[in-house]
């Protein structure tokens, strides 16, 4: 009877050692290793679906036989067909819809709605396709009673018989049912729950989502299931397991939003398929989350201008949301004045305070200063720059920008004014949802546009002739 060895694995990097440490050599994180115990490889058993063959599956080739290259030129094409997903903001951040034989890992904040967002997908595909519900997590019974909720007026008769639910967290059960009913569609809810019996790890541990995410793709690429994996994510937001995973998988979501809010935002953070720019928007209500056509509705405050606020146009992807920036200043009580930003980095705005004291005289090393941007969105693009200076000299000056006007510019280290990218697109919504007034660098050669919008165009070069337009007053005095 073989003698069984451990060894330990860290949970952040994935590093082997023989021996524990307190840190890990590997990415110096502590506490990270844990103990395993390594399985002989004749006790290991060969698992059908691991050196299956197929057409565009991993071992097809037989044995002693490799698989021969070819000229890039002689590799057929084939139409890429995606299946819709029964959400358009879905399949907007996905590039059009599941890609068959793609892996798409989900994560997102516990409660966020990751499970609530796949059943309601998994039940509009069911009427065109089959499609596999895994739930490691929630017994049958538990999905069930969550899919009668997620029902406007209860599910209809025969509703459902194209959706199949398995309740397991055996790997080995798992790649059974997908061998079986080979759906077009198959969701794991969740990856971390899923368990393999042939090591010794905990479920969850770096060994096990490796294997078991291993395990699931090859099968995937084989039968040409779109395969949806939920996924954890760690305190600091990150998503939980090896970084391979996320290597592994072709698409990365993100399920983003405040728990007791009720809107949700879903961005593509990485994407084989599309673009990894595009925004999803939800809004959480009783009966699910249901799609948001007009999100710039949720960032738009309706009760009109107010002291320290100014209003952008942020562009994600091919949408354009307009943005209501909130700025306060008051006098610091402090040697050093406090710097806080919620929606846009903090040094970006340490950046722009720096060149209105330097180009504008403005005092503002004297003063507090929290930046906002409202209903919660990251707002990453340099175009929010003259936004962000105008709330803050408005708050400063205790002065209301004038109603119907907007603020589009980057802000340069010496008071210049940069264009913008995809400025058409954003005049165009400005103007569809009711503004009058754009303020924008100097030279964008959109007067005609502006005309036909119904715009009034402010040009400036710099951030102080921007102010004084945007204001109709010069801030400096």
């Amino acid at each position: 009877m073989a003698r069984s060895s451990s060894f330990f694995v860290c949970q952040a990097c994935g590093a082997r050692t023989r021996q524990f440490f307190g840190r890990c050599a590997g990415c110096g994180g502590w506490n990270t290793l844990v103990e395993q115990v390594e399985a002989s490889v004749d006790s290991r058993r060969r698992r059908p679906v691991a050196g299956g063959g197929g057409e565009d599956g991993a071992g097809a080739a037989a044995p002693g036989r490799p698989r021969r290259s070819e000229p890039i030129q002689a590799v057929g094409e084939k139409p890429l067909q995606r299946l819709a997903s029964g959400y358009g903001e879905l399949d907007r951040v996905l590039g059009g819809g599941l890609v068959p034989g793609s892996l798409v890992l989900l994560g997102g904040d516990p409660g966020i709605g990751k499970s609530t967002l796949l059943l309601q997908s998994a039940r509009a595909m069911a009427s065109r396709a089959a499609v596999l519900y895994v739930s490691a997590e929630e017994s049958a019974q538990q999905v069930k009673l969550r899919w009668r909720r997620l029902a406007d007026d209860g599910p209809a008769a025969g509703e459902g018989e194209g959706l199949q639910l398995l309740a397991e967290t055996d790997l080995e059960l798992v790649l059974q049912e997908l061998e079986t009913l080979r759906p077009a569609v198959a969701i794991i809810d969740s990856i971390q729950a899923l368990h393999d019996g042939e090591l010794g790890s905990a479920p969850g541990s770096v060994s096990q989502v490796r294997e078991c995410a291993a395990a699931l793709q090859r099968i995937a690429k084989r039968q040409h299931t779109a395969l949806v994996l939920v996924g954890h994510v760690t305190k600091e937001g990150m998503l939980a397991g090896p970084k391979v995973l996320e290597h592994l998988v072709d698409a990365v979501l993100t399920f983003e939003g405040d728990r007791f809010a009720s809107h949700r935002l879903l961005r593509a953070v990485k994407n084989r398929f599309g673009a990894t720019h595009e925004l999803g928007v939800f809004e959480m209500q009783g009966a699910g989350l249901v799609e948001v056509n007009n999100p710039s509705e949720l960032f738009l405050a309706g009760d009109g201008p107010s002291p320290g606020t100014a209003t952008i146009v942020a562009c994600e992807g091919t949408r354009s949301l307009l943005v209501e920036i909130q700025a306060l200043v008051s006098t610091t009580s402090y040697a050093s004045p406090r710097r806080t930003a919620t929606g846009i980095g903090t040094n970006r705005l340490h950046q722009i305070l720096a060149v209105l004291e330097k180009h504008m005289g403005l005092p503002l090393s004297r003063f507090d200063c929290y930046l906002a941007v409202a209903g919660g969105l990251e707002v990453e693009e340099p175009a929010a720059d003259l936004g962000v200076a105008a709330a803050v000299v408005a708050s400063y000056r205790d002065l209301t920008l004038p109603a119907g006007t907007v603020l589009l510019g980057e802000l340069g280290l010496g008071g210049q004014l940069r264009p913008v990218g995809q400025l058409e697109l954003r005049l165009q919504e400005a103007a569809r949802l009711g503004f009058t007034r754009a303020v924008v660098p100097r030279g964008s050669a959109l007067g005609p546009l502006a005309a036909g919008l119904g715009l009034q165009l402010l040009e400036a070069a710099t951030v102080a002739e921007a102010l004084v337009a945007g204001l109709g007053v010069n801030p400096a005095d």
